[in-house]
């Protein structure tokens, strides 16, 4: 039985690998595309429509994931799903750590890769979300200021700002350089920090391979090991107080 588990695995690996894609890309034409054209439009409020239309859409990819996938258990702490107007940053292990927070926030926008804007209709879908350019230099400056300023007024209404200030995926686990932007919006927007510890996404989709590891024997998790909540009225706080404070919770989780 051995030998024939090593030989189905990887066929078994590359044959979900396949249908994950041909959901995000037939999926999205035949079922969710009219859906966002109708939002385009005539919806009042473009951007909010389109973000609550790709949290349906990966939390239908994730609820493909548990079907195709009968060992995949997901964990999410009820705190996250109840998070409001609070910039969230977490530690970053896969490709799938995104789209599994847009799966869990209705409302809400993160930091994306400025070369990603310029694919076809996946960029257009970024722009109408109201997602952020990861530069602040070249084509997509204005765009990023624009976002940056504005996020006061999003986050006021309930929405939530996901980060990974590690900015790549960890290669051991371990946690890199935070970089500043996440704490400059939450220290400009005057909002809370919810630090999020995310675990076992990169045994689902491991580093230096493209499948999808059908064989993933232990949880993925997702658990808010604290909240940062100075008064930032009260005295000025540091950005590098901010990181620091962060590193610490995300050791400790």
């Amino acid at each position: 039985m051995r030998p024939f588990f090593i030989y189905l695995k990887p066929a078994y690996d590359l044959s979900v690998t396949l249908l994950h894609w041909i959901y995000l890309i037939f999926g999205f034409i035949t079922f969710f595309s009219p859906f966002y054209l109708g939002a385009l439009l005539f919806s009042t409020n473009r951007e909010s429509a389109f973000q609550k239309l790709n949290h349906l859409f990966f939390k239908s990819f994730f609820l493909l994931s548990r079907l195709l996938i009968p060992k995949l258990v997901i964990n999410i702490s009820d705190e996250i799903r109840s998070i409001r107007s609070c910039v969230i940053v977490c530690n970053h292990l896969s490709y799938f750590d995104p789209l599994l927070f847009v799966s869990l926030l209705e409302k809400q926008k993160t930091i994306v890769k400025s070369t990603f804007f310029k694919v076809p209709v996946f960029g257009s879908i970024l722009k109408t979300s109201g997602y952020i350019p990861s530069t602040s230099v070249g084509a997509f400056s204005s765009l990023m200021i624009e976002r940056v300023e504005k996020m006061d007024e999003f986050l006021s209404s309930g929405g939530n700002l996901f980060i990974f200030p590690e900015g790549t995926r960890s290669k051991d686990g371990s946690i890199g350089t935070l970089n500043e932007g996440a704490f400059k919006i939450a220290r400009r927007c005057k909002v809370p920090l919810k630090v999020c510890l995310i675990k076992n996404t990169n045994a689902l989709y491991r580093p230096k391979t493209c499948l999808v590891n059908t064989g993933i024997s232990e949880p993925i998790e997702i658990k808010l090991v604290g909240s940062i909540e100075p008064d930032f009225n009260g005295h000025r706080l540091s950005v590098s107080d901010l990181i620091s404070r962060t590193r610490l919770l995300f050791e400790k989780g």
